[in-house]
Order: structure tokens, then C-alpha cells, then sequence
């Protein structure tokens, strides 16, 4: 789902009214009934509602939900705080409430007074939308201060009031802190990002009709992973098709006391459907690989501890390298050899990562396509410290374009950018994958889907949807707590059903 910036979004509610056409004060009606639908469906009907109103159009869509909410009999308390001016679908808004429910209605124009609720009151938090610009003060700041302090549960309109759509430089402002937040038909960025996430709560996106072309027509470089798109990427396997047909990937893994991380690689990759997979890892690591996974080929480094050279690359598919791998000179050295001489995309991550940072004249001699899979602290080892998420996301994407590779910042939205400036981000996965050797089971099944023939962009797409999809599953029988990498890899295949048969 393609998803755009507050600015941008102003702009397509325009082409919606202008080409539908509809009115505003109509588009606004239909906002607040979407609200009101999913309202019904969260939250105990018996549960009475104070509305915080302000005074533009998030205001309005607010007092259109308290109509909505005391014609079909709920409790409703609105409070409209203003310091001049309303909006014209405000005002409209507020003399239909008051024709139809004026004692429910309490007005304060320079003032705010807390009204009296009950410990099960629902706020719900209208009083500035996505178009806000600036840090509230005021009214609107002790309004803001109070909603923070009820300790009731808050709903917030569209956006936490005080938050901004994108970067957030000074998260101490005043800013509702939503246990809710619905969204009108696209997600915000600063949703997606681990310091302005946290004020959205749980966040859903609710369609509100904004005109078709005008979403086709709107370039964004954001978007954001959802089944329906994913299942589309998934090949038919023919009937007729042997192991050849899926490709024979090579995982370069592992060193004295890190078998572990070829294990968890080998078996991800076999899960995902790759034909055959062979592990180079050294030789102190060959009966525990030979044991672990049956399925897999090992072939032993000359050397016991680590790995020091790779061979006949011309007989595999694709490339998986850095998992467990350490950062011995010999085996910086490898990898060094490794990457002049291999030329066709593949997977780094983990040390390769950590010697590609040593080493960044490393980062030209990647082949265009390849795959990188840093979590945040190995991105600033590659490319410099950021002061926030917002800025780790900019550079991501210039640095995908510069280098020609696609980036996967593994995260809770893990972010996927490519050489062409799209940014993909995640809507799969749970606290619980983090965990030891998630990782390494992202690396075998990229490299698998590599192998299979999957275009690098779509292999990272798929490959991180199904990654963080079986990672769902796998609270099915396990908690956030106990979850482990393995339980990632025997969900896979339950990932794949679940795709195939959205």
C-alpha cells in the first residue's frame, strides 16, 4: 500500500472533493461514520465518551462523531476549545450539535475547564489533525496535559494531536499519549518510527473513499507491506520441477563457537524452498552442521577456527555471507576475495557487515542488487551515526541509490530500501523475534528466495513479510518471551500457507 505525506494528503483530499465530487463537510460526514463503525467494533457501548474538539477540521471531524454517537443513544460529552476562528466545516459541524444535542455541547473559547468524568470514560482526542505545523501551547497544551493525566483510555482522530506526520525533533512538546489511533485511509510515517510510535498506540487505517486516481496518481516513495500485495509475488512451482529448479544457494557461516548461525541460516533456506544448500564454514563446525542438518552439504574451510577462502563459485545460484563469520584478518580477507569475484547479487549481514564497515572502500565492489540486512547499530557502522529514525531513513534511501543495493534496516517496521528510492516498510513480526539468530534466519531465507529466482526487490519484500509473518505464528504456541529463532524457521511453512490462501 502506497502511503503519502501529511502535506500530500491535504492535497488528495482536494482532487477527492473536487473530482468525486463531494463536499467537504460530506467527506467529513463520511469520516466521522468511519469512525464510528470501528468504535463499535473496539470498544463496550456501555462506556460513556468525552469529546476533546478543536478548531479546525479535526475538530469538526470529532463533532460529527458526537452527533453520530447521541443519535444512536451514547453518553456523549464534547468540549470545544478554541482561541479565534473556527474552520467552516468546524462551525457547520458545531451548529448542527447544537440543534440537534446543545446540552451535551460545552464551548471555551481562550480557556480550557477539565470536565468532570468517570474513571470508564473513552476520550476521544479531536483536536488537531495532520495539517498541524507547530508545537501546541495554551489551551491546547493543558488540554493536552489533562487527556495524558485522566488515566482513561484515549482514541485518537487521524493523529495524536500534537504529533507531526513525519519527523518528530522535539518529542517533549505536548502530545497526546492515544491508546488508539485511527487513521484516515493511509498510516503516518512517524507511526512507523520507534520514538513517535509509542504516542499512536494501536493504530488501524480506516477507508474513508479518497479518489482512486488520485492515490495512482500521486507519487510517494513510502509504502507500507500488506498480504494482498505479497501473495502476488509468490511463483507456482511446477509440477514437473526437481531440485535444480530452485537453485543451489552457498551460506558462507560460522566460525569456532558460532555454528549455531549456519544452522539457523541452512534451515531457513531449505524451509523457503530452495532446491539445494550448501554451508562453507570451517572445519571445527563440520559435525555439528553434518548432524543439525541433514539436508544441507557442508564443505570444510582449510582452516579449523574460522573461514579463509571460497572456491568455485561458479557452482551456485546465490551467495549468502556473514553470518557468525567473526572478523579474524584471514577472514576479512576472504571476504575481500570474496566480493571481487563474485558477481551477481547476494545476501551480507552480520560480520560481513562488520568487515565491509572496516573496510568501506568494500561497499563499491558489492554487485548491484545485492542484499544488505543491518539492524541500526551495523547501519551507522556502515554509513555514520543519526540523530533519529526519521534521519536513518533518509540516508538508507540515498545510500540503496548511491550503491545500487537494496537495504533491509531490520526493526519492529523493518524498512526495505531500494536503489530506486522506494522505501518498503514491514507490517509483519512481533517484539518476541527479538531474539538470538533471527537474523540468520532472514539470511536463509533471502538467499533461498535468491536462489529460486526472485528479483533481489521482490526476494527482500517477500523474504521480510514471510520472515516477520511466521514470526506471528509462532506466538500461536509460544509468548514474546519465550520465542526463539527455530520457532521462526517451523513456521515458515505456515507463512506460506497463510499468504497463498489470503
Amino acid at each position: 500500500m502506497k502511503f503519502f505525506t501529511t502535506s500530500q494528503i491535504r492535497q488528495l483530499d482536494q482532487y477527492t472533493i473536487e473530482q468525486e465530487p463531494i463536499d467537504s463537510i460530506d467527506l467529513m460526514e463520511r469520516a466521522a461514520n468511519a469512525i464510528y463503525e470501528r468504535y463499535l467494533q473496539t470498544f463496550d457501548y456501555r462506556f460513556p465518551v468525552c469529546i476533546i474538539a478543536g478548531p479546525g477540521n479535526n475538530g469538526g471531524d470529532a463533532l460529527a462523531l458526537a452527533r453520530i454517537m447521541q443519535k444512536n443513544s451514547y453518553h456523549v460529552n464534547v468540549v470545544l476549545i478554541h482561541a479565534g476562528k473556527l474552520s467552516t466545516d468546524c462551525e457547520i459541524n458545531k451548529q448542527r450539535l447544537m440543534d440537534q444535542f446543545p446540552a451535551s455541547l460545552e464551548v471555551y473559547e481562550n480557556k480550557f475547564i477539565a470536565p468532570n468524568i468517570a474513571v470508564e470514560t473513552i476520550i476521544i482526542d479531536g483536536l488537531f489533525g495532520s495539517g498541524l505545523t507547530r508545537p501546541l501551547s495554551g489551551i491546547f497544551a493543558k488540554a493536552v496535559k489533562w487527556m495524558n493525566e485522566s488515566g482513561n483510555k484515549i482514541l485518537s482522530i487521524d493523529i495524536p494531536s500534537g504529533l507531526q506526520g513525519e519527523e518528530n525533533t522535539d518529542l517533549t512538546v505536548p502530545i497526546v499519549k492515544a491508546d488508539y489511533t485511527f487513521s484516515f485511509q493511509f498510516p503516518k510515517l512517524a507511526f512507523l518510527l520507534p520514538e513517535s510510535a509509542a504516542f499512536a498506540g494501536n493504530w488501524e487505517v480506516l477507508v474513508i473513499g479518497i479518489h482512486p486516481n488520485a492515490i495512482s496518481e500521486t507519487e510517494s516513495k513510502f509504502n507500507y507491506l500488506q498480504e494482498s500485495e505479497i501473495k502476488q509475488l509468490i511463483k507456482i512451482r511446477p509440477k514437473f520441477s526437481h531440485k535444480g529448479t530452485y537453485g543451489h544457494l552457498l551460506i558462507v557461516a560460522g566460525c569456532k563457537g558460532m555454528a549455531g548461525a549456519s544452522v539457523l541460516a541452512a534451515k531457513a533456506a531449505l524451509r523457503s524452498g530452495v532446491g539445494l544448500v550448501t554451508v562453507h564454514g570451517p572445519k571445527c563446525n563440520r559435525v555439528i552442521m553434518q548432524t543439525a542438518v541433514n539436508e544441507s552439504i557442508f564443505i570444510s574451510d582449510k582452516n579449523k577456527n574460522c573461514i579463509t577462502e571460497v572456491q568455485n563459485l561458479n557452482n551456485y545460484s546465490s551467495l549468502a555471507v556473514g553470518p557468525g563469520i567473526g572478523t579474524s584478518p584471514e577472514t576479512v580477507k576472504m571476504v575481500e576475495h570474496l566480493l571481487l569475484n563474485w558477481t551477481k547479487p547476494c545476501i551480507i549481514d552480520a560480520d560481513g557487515l562488520n568487515i565491509i564497515a572496516q573496510l568501506k572502500t568494500l561497499l563499491d565492489k558489492i554487485p548491484a542488487g545485492s542484499i544488505l540486512t543491518p539492524h541500526p547499530k551495523e547501519f551507522e557502522r556502515l554509513f555514520g551515526v543519526c540523530k533519529n529514525s526519521y534521519e536513518r531513513i533518509q540516508k538508507a534511501s540515498e545510500m540503496a541509490v548511491k550503491y545500487k543495493l537494496i537495504l533491509i534496516l531490520k526493526g519492529a517496521h523493518t524498512l526495505i530500501a531500494q536503489p530506486d528510492g522506494q522505501l518498503f516498510f514491514n507490517s509483519t513480526g512481533n517484539s518476541g523475534m527479538a531474539t538470538a539468530g533471527a537474523g540468520d534466519v532472514l539470511t536463509g531465507i533471502l538467499g533461498s528466495l535468491l536462489s529460486q529466482g526472485y528479483t533481489p526487490e521482490n526476494a527482500a519484500k517477500l523474504g521480510v513479510y514471510l520472515h516477520g509473518l511466521a514470526g506471528d505464528l509462532a506466538l500461536n504456541e509460544q509468548s514474546e518471551e519465550s520465542l526463539i529463532a527455530e520457532d521462526i524457521i517451523l513456521n515458515t511453512g505456515r507463512a506460506f500457507k497463510e499468504i497463498k490462501r489470503y
